[in-house]
């Protein structure tokens, strides 16, 4: 038996793998070869692997492309595990080199050419000429199956260097420690009333149609607990009931939900908000500000606010085919839409002028266009912007310029001349 050490040291290895791998495809030549051996070469028909010549030119082609493979995703595995580590975490590498599916893959790959050069060796091109047919065959599906595995690893590798790849990749090995660790007592009987998350993920689309036609036979009311987009933990509140939930199934009720790793844009369009908003924040933040991406964002921000300034939001109220309620979901209003586009480049952006000319004029063309019930959250954003544009400026014509409504945050302001631009206050 291993000692703990020994034992603890080759788990973190990532050599471990593909070496068993590769002693794996060792193995399966002998076989593959003594089995041919056995029926005189003649198991599989040269009709499917075909003849010594052209064989050896595919096998030489094979273990030629799968080095060059190797070393391309090696490299490439190198170069991601630098940028992950220098985005988000230096620690982050050990959990990547520990991932078993990319260790198999490595593996896979390292297998393929060392059984195609076992293969060749046994290839007789002289005289008639003989071919292991089994041998050969399971060389032409280990490449098949190199080739499958490349496009899924290179699926596999993009959505692990994610943010939310890497979160999860960390949060589940947390999950396996815990429950490992530390003992889980007997779950407290849940209220029949509440119908519990059965794993953590983020809400990304709800079944409605089903949701309502479920809670109509019960002639109950069904009450989603998180938000669109929100992040549920593992057996938390999913749904509170109204009405009679024991004639519910809650575990087909929890199937209705669809949970994801990320925030998606099929039913979610305040997630367009928050990436932008978040590559506006990037281009404001120290050291390296670049203000002009920042505007360039502000502009998709009050086209998008511009767009839903007129028009009719969810209720969040979903009714059977007798008008009856029997879902009900929170919903994201024009106020939060309002406060997710400008509350963070209100508080972040000051200190460069062309940001809150910028805002202002957004918010003034907004006021222009939204019906007098949706001034009030505009009139809050120009409010606070303005009080921020005075605490950072002490110098007064710095100031007064900072609060010029500019559709070019400096470049076409009034202050420039040629009178007012669209949307400023005459």
């Amino acid at each position: 038996m291993l000692s703990l050490r020994a034992r603890h040291r080759l788990r973190g290895e990532l050599w471990i793998v593909p070496l068993l791998c590769v002693l794996a495809a060792i193995a399966l030549s002998v076989v593959t070869v003594a089995i041919d051996r056995a029926f005189g070469d003649r198991l599989i028909p040269a009709g499917i692997t075909g003849k010594p010549d052209s064989v050896s030119t595919i096998l030489s082609t094979i273990a030629s492309a799968m080095v060059t493979l190797t070393t391309l995703v090696l490299t490439i595995t190198t170069v991601a595990v630098q940028l992950a580590m220098g985005q988000f975490s230096p620690r982050i590498v050990r959990a990547l080199l520990q991932d078993r599916a990319s260790q198999f893959a490595y593996g896979l790959f390292a297998s393929t050419f060392t059984f195609a050069i076992l293969a060749l060796r046994e290839l007789d091109t002289q005289g008639g000429g003989t071919v292991p047919g089994l041998t050969v065959l399971v060389a032409y599906l280990l490449m098949l199956a190199s080739i499958v595995t490349l496009f899924v690893y290179m699926h596999h590798s993009g959505n692990s260097l994610r943010a939310a790849g890497l979160i999860d990749l960390v949060g589940d090995h947390l999950h396996e420690q815990i429950d490992r660790l530390y003992a889980a007592d007997d779950p407290a009987p849940t209220s029949r009333d509440v119908v519990v998350c059965p794993e953590s993920g983020i809400v990304v689309d709800l079944d409605r149609p089903a949701l309502v036609a479920a809670a109509r036979d019960p002639d109950c009311v069904l009450e989603l607990v998180p938000m669109m987009g929100d992040f549920v933990p593992a057996d938390a509140p999913l749904f509170r009931i109204r009405g009679d939930a024991a004639r519910l199934d809650h575990a087909q009720l929890a199937g209705f939900v669809v949970l994801a790793a990320e925030r998606t844009h099929g039913d979610d369009p305040a997630y367009g908000f928050r990436k932008l908003v978040d590559i506006a924040e990037r281009g404001i933040a120290q050291p390296f500000t670049d203000p002009t991406t920042t505007v360039m964002v502000i502009h998709r921000l009050h086209d998008g606010l511009r767009q839903l300034a007129t028009r009719r939001f969810p209720t969040g109220r979903h009714h059977d085919a007798d008008g009856d309620v029997r879902l009900i979901e929170r919903v994201l209003g024009w106020d939060g839409y309002v406060r997710l586009a400008f509350d963070e480049l209100r508080l972040a952006g000051p200190a460069s002028p062309q940001i809150p000319r910028r805002l202002f004029a957004a918010l003034h063309d907004l006021k222009a266009v939204a019906p007098p019930d949706r001034h009030p959250p505009l009139d809050r954003q120009l409010d606070l912007l303005t009080a921020a544009v005075e605490h950072q400026y002490d110098d007064g014509p710095d100031r007064q310029a900072a609060l010029v409504p500019d559709q070019q945050g400096v470049g076409s302001g009034a202050d420039l001349g040629g009178g007012s631009p669209p949307g400023s206050p005459r």
